[in-house]
């Protein structure tokens, strides 16, 4: 499988194929004791930055859907290998699945799309 353009190098040592949604967003993570105070002022309080990626494969038949969330339920955490905007560059870094949808579009001719967000550990 020609890795070349796909965001996504691999899961865990496993090429995926290519999503057609890459969504690449990174969040703070702030302190408990993080909120505003009676004057309106806000305490963030960062302690962390992670990244957060939406991913989707849109149309795919129902045999790359179930290898694409085979790959992506193999362990609770998973190293994967992803293109980071920031970074510019691929970097490596242990992710969570959130929860997985989807979605049919033709049953006769097994016609899907998958998505699914994965959070930094």
């Amino acid at each position: 499988m020609d890795q070349t353009f796909n965001p996504i190098q691999s899961v865990g040592g496993t090429a995926i194929p290519c999503p057609s949604k890459y969504d690449w967003k990174l969040s703070d993570v702030s302190a408990s004791t993080a909120g505003r105070t009676e004057d309106g002022k806000m305490h963030k309080e960062m302690i962390a930055q992670k990244v957060h990626l939406e991913l989707e494969w849109q149309n795919v038949s129902d045999n790359v859907a179930s290898a694409v969330l085979a790959v992506f339920n193999a362990s609770e955490y998973l190293n994967v290998r992803y293109y980071d905007y920031k970074a510019m560059g691929f970097l490596t870094k242990r992710f969570y699945v959130g929860d997985r949808s989807v979605t049919s579009y033709n049953r006769l001719l097994g016609i899907s799309t998958v998505a699914f967000n994965i959070i930094e550990q």
